[in-house]
Formats: structure tokens, sequence, C-alpha cells
């Protein structure tokens, strides 16, 4: 009987990604199981207000008793922890990192690890796959209710490392009512579909004022997706000490109105 065949360095080099690659979706697997429902906040266009919509919708869905993490996958341009102020970064505890918390959210973001918060992160795709997966494993998350993850813009590598890696249990696509951001969205829409995931619902954003009215709604009728609420226009949104749902009673009201359609829709997606 003859001795099995000798492998290249091409291919043992090969065998040694592929195992790699398993044993860190394994460790990903492992740190994540005691989430409960991973929520992505995502759109095709820049500037619409995802991090606005993430991070306020976290506080809304923890002062309902929620146990909530909030991931700020914006490796480029992070600014959950602007939103939040806070500014105390994540212990170590062993090899795990443990998050710090802010109005009851624990909250892991690439601002951590900034020296500069002015600085460029200037990286290319791979980097930022890594970055992610470092995160994803490395991280103390626990069990909460919800994981919301803020999703960084467009339909390309960073984003879809996101959608492939953390295994989100479906999406709130954010839009401004304008017909540019309108489209983007239904790019990112369509993104997700190809991916067969599942999409909780349209939020608008910006809504009133120049920008106009009724641009998510219309969305959600023609992609066939449940519209979750819009959030008006408001200068509530500049206070610089709290996240506008704890500092106005109508943004308040506006985020839970919100909060409470996306958990509906969380629960029908279970049957």
């Amino acid at each position: 009987m003859s001795s099995p065949r000798k492998l290249t360095p091409q291919e043992e080099a090969r065998l040694a990604q592929v195992r790699s690659n398993f044993q860190e979706r394994r460790r990903i697997s492992e740190s994540l199981e005691g989430i409960g429902t991973r929520i992505g906040v995502y759109s095709g266009k820049g500037g619409v207000g995802k991090t606005t919509v993430a991070t306020n919708l976290s506080v809304i869905l923890a002062a309902q008793d929620k146990e909530v993490s909030l991931f700020d996958c914006d490796i480029d341009c992070p600014n959950v922890t602007q939103v939040l102020r806070i500014s105390e970064g994540p212990v170590q505890n062993g090899e795990k990192l443990v998050p710090p918390s802010r109005f009851g959210v624990k909250v892991m973001s690439m601002a951590f690890f900034q020296d500069n918060e002015d600085e460029a992160i200037v990286w290319r795709g791979p980097m930022i796959h890594n970055a992610i997966n470092q995160f994803l494993h490395s991280t103390e998350w626990g069990s909460p209710d919800y994981m919301v993850v803020d999703l960084p813009p467009g339909t390309s590598d960073a984003p879809l490392t996101v959608m492939q890696t953390l295994n989100l249990d479906g999406f709130v696509i954010v839009t401004t009512p304008h017909e540019l951001a309108v489209l983007d969205a239904k790019r990112s829409i369509n993104m997700i579909k190809k991916m067969n995931l599942k999409v909780f619902g349209i939020v608008e954003n910006l809504s009133g004022g120049v920008f106009g009215t009724g641009g998510g709604q219309a969305l959600a009728e023609e992609m066939g997706i449940p519209f979750l609420g819009a959030l008006t226009m408001s200068a509530d949104y500049m206070n610089s000490k709290l996240p506008a749902s704890l500092e106005s009673d109508e943004v308040g009201a506006e985020f839970t109105a919100i909060s409470e359609a996306l958990q509906a829709q969380v629960e029908a997606s279970k049957k």
C-alpha cells in the first residue's frame, strides 16, 4: 500500500488557513452563544442616522428592562461613544475584554482604541475583517436580550463581513425621506435579501422640514417590509449630555413606539 502523497507547501498553507478560519469561527460562536436577538442597524448611505437610531434604540430597550449590548461595527468612523458620551474603555479579564456600560447599555467600539478621535483609520478590507472578528471573539458579551449592531454604510466588504460573521437575526433599515437615501436603502435591502437574511422593518429619520416626509413609508410598502416609524427632525438631537430619547419626551415617545414595533416583529419571526 502506497504512503499518502506529501502536501506541497502551498497546500499546507491553505490547509493551515482553513484550520485557522474554523477555529476563529468557533471562538466567535462560543463568545456570542448567550445573546438573545442580534439586530443590525443598516443603510446603504452614510449620514442618514444609523448611529443615532442604534444608540437611542439601545437605551430605550434598556429603559424597558432589557439587557442590551451595542456593538459599533463602523471601524472607519466609530461614533457610538460620542453619542453616548462614554469615555472609559473596556477592562481586561483574562483573555476577554469586559465592555463598559452607559445608560444600561454595554458598549464596544473601535473608538476605545484610538489615541486621537480625529485620527483617520485607513485600512483595507482584510484589516477591517480581522478587527471585527477580533472584537467578536475577545469581548465578554454576556447574555443580553438584544445585541444592537451599528453597521458601516455601503454594500461591500465591511458590512458583508458583519453579515457573514455575526449571523444577525434581522435588520432595521434607516433612511431619510430624500429620494437618494431611499434608493440606497433599497440597495441595502436587496443585499440583505441576497444573503437570505431578514429585515425587521424600516425607520424614516430626519422626517419633516427640508427633507419632506413619506419616503420610508413608501419604501416599506414597495418592498413589502414593515414600517417601524418616523423620527421627526428635531433640535433635541443637539443636546451634548444625553441621548435625545432620554432628554426629550417627544423623541423618547418616537423611539418607544419604534422599539415596541421592532420587538413585535422579532417575536413574530420566532413563530
